[in-house]
C-alpha cells in the first residue's frame, strides 16, 4: 500500500461513521490515508506525536474530526505547520455548534481550516485541493468529479423541464 498522504484522525469511535465519508472520498480520489482514534483529553500524548511526527511520516495533511468541545483539531494544529482541517461533529447537547465554534475559533497563528458539522466528505475534497497543488493526477481526478457532477445536474435539470 502506497504511504498515507493523508491522515484522518477522530477523538472517538463514535465518529466513524461520519469520519468514514472522508475516507471514502480520498479512496475514490486515489489518495493514500491512515485512519485511527486519538482524544485530545484523553491520548493527549498520542495526539501530540502524531501531530509532529506527520510530516517525517510523508503525511501533507490531517483531517481532524471530533463533536463536544471539539479540541482535536486545534490540539493537532499546536503541533505541526501542516494544514489541518477540522470536521466539527454533532452531539451532545448543542448538536454540534459547540463543536464548531471550538474549531473555527483558532488563536492567530494556528490556524485550523474548519468545513460544516459533520462535514467530512468536504474535508476529504478540501484536503485533495490542497494536494492538487502537488499532484496533477489528483488535480485531474477534483476536475473530473466537478464536471461528473455538473453534468448530472444539467441532466436532472432538463429531466425537470420536460
Amino acid at each position: 500500500m502506497a504511504k498515507p498522504q493523508v491522515l484522518i484522525l477522530m477523538g472517538s469511535d463514535s465518529d466513524l461513521p461520519v469520519m468514514e465519508k472522508a475516507a471514502g472520498v480520498l479512496k475514490e480520489m486515489g489518495v493514500p490515508y491512515e485512519m485511527d482514534i486519538s482524544s485530545a483529553h484523553r491520548l493527549p500524548e498520542k495526539t501530540a506525536e502524531y501531530a509532529k511526527n506527520a510530516r517525517e511520516r510523508g503525511i501533507e495533511v490531517i483531517i481532524a474530526g471530533a463533536g463536544m468541545a471539539a479540541h482535536l483539531a486545534g490540539v493537532i494544529a499546536s503541533h505541526t505547520t501542516l494544514p489541518v482541517i477540522g470536521v466539527p461533529l454533532k452531539s451532545g447537547a448543542l448538536n454540534g455548534m459547540d463543536a464548531l465554534y471550538s474549531t473555527v475559533q483558532m488563536p492567530p497563528g494556528i490556524p485550523v481550516a474548519t468545513v460544516a458539522i459533520d462535514g467530512a466528505k468536504n474535508a476529504a475534497y478540501l484536503a485533495c485541493s490542497i494536494l492538487s497543488i502537488k499532484y496533477p493526477e489528483i488535480a485531474e481526478k477534483l476536475e473530473s468529479f466537478r464536471e461528473r457532477t455538473r453534468q448530472s445536474l444539467l441532466e436532472k435539470s432538463k429531466e425537470l423541464n420536460k
